[in-house]
């Protein structure tokens, strides 16, 4: 199996789950607290290695007891943690996320080290970078570290996936080193200005994502499943159907499990579908890293 390189946050997740999500300047009672791992690249990581993935993280963490316990959670995971470097000055992230009783939320993050891992701080592990069979990365830490990692691994030959979260704009240099970006129907917009709202405007929403340079696109579309776009032509993968609790990672779920599922040389259409599968188990459970499924709870899965 080719190696996965996940570059990105880690942040640990204060969670409370209420009825509804407060108004600004309301207060709710009643709520339930829970705190957990997380971070977008973190929760990637353990997503793709849980489901069988060789994962290698590069990321940044504060000389803290949260950067400390994280560190010894992707080990536990068998995550290679040589490239999780150690900020002597910013604390690790950290994530505020309210979750109400339709699973939906609203999150609030203090990025921390997150926010310090530069390019610089990748040159350690450019070789590794250069070597993997797929390097996937979000938009969590600086986006010129993710410019940087893309354009050595797309020199390398070596696919690289952007999860184009949180939304913002992106340098033109980058498009050209993608071999795919899977954003959902908000990100799509902001990338491209066309607004997504079925198969019609998916498509053109890719198009013009190709239009830039990316060669391939899934556009992740909540519960109406997955649109995958590669030569000029796509289709929706369907979501399956889930009484959902938390969606707060289902994401990171999704592109975790379509780095193994291409890794494993799987084509884009049958990744997609896993990746599905993997997300919609995923939100059937509260938490982030909590909530990512081992390969065998992937049910109905089109993957062996």
């Amino acid at each position: 199996m080719s190696k996965i390189v996940v570059i990105g946050s880690t942040n640990t997740d204060m969670v409370v789950k209420s009825a509804r999500i407060p108004a600004p300047g309301e207060t709710i009672l009643g709520g339930r607290f829970m705190m957990n791992p997380g971070g977008k690249g973190a929760n990637q990581a353990v997503a793709a290695a849980r489901l069988g993935g060789d994962v290698t993280f590069v990321a940044k963490v504060g000389d803290d007891l949260f950067g400390r316990e994280a560190k010894a959670l992707f080990e536990k995971e068998g995550i290679r943690t040589e490239f999780v470097l150690t900020d002597a000055n910013e604390p690790s992230g950290v994530a505020l996320i309210m979750v109400d009783a339709h699973g939906e939320n609203c999150i609030a993050v203090a990025s921390g080290a997150n926010g310090t891992l530069t390019a610089g701080d990748l040159a350690a592990a450019r070789s590794e970078i250069e070597r993997a069979g797929l390097v996937l990365m979000q938009l969590e830490t600086p986006v010129e570290t993710v410019r940087q990692a893309a354009a050595w691994a797309a020199a390398a030959g070596v696919p690289v996936v952007l999860n184009p979260a949180p939304a913002c704009a992106l340098p033109e240099a980058l498009f050209g080193c993608l071999d795919l970006i899977t954003p959902n129907e908000s990100e799509a917009e902001l990338l491209t200005g066309i607004t997504v709202t079925d198969e019609v405007s998916a498509a053109a929403a890719a198009e013009a994502l190709c239009c830039r340079g990316v060669r391939r696109v899934i556009i992740t579309m909540g519960a109406r499943g997955a649109y995958v776009y590669e030569g000029g032509a796509g289709r929706l993968v369907p979501a399956v159907k889930v009484e959902a609790v938390d969606t707060t990672a289902a994401g990171d779920v999704f592109n975790g499990a379509l780095a193994v599922a291409l890794t494993e040389g799987h084509t884009l259409e049958a990744a997609a579908g896993f990746a599905v599968r993997a997300a919609a188990v995923s939100v059937t459970r509260m938490g982030a890293q909590a909530s990512a499924p081992r390969r065998a709870e992937v049910v109905g899965s089109i993957i062996g």
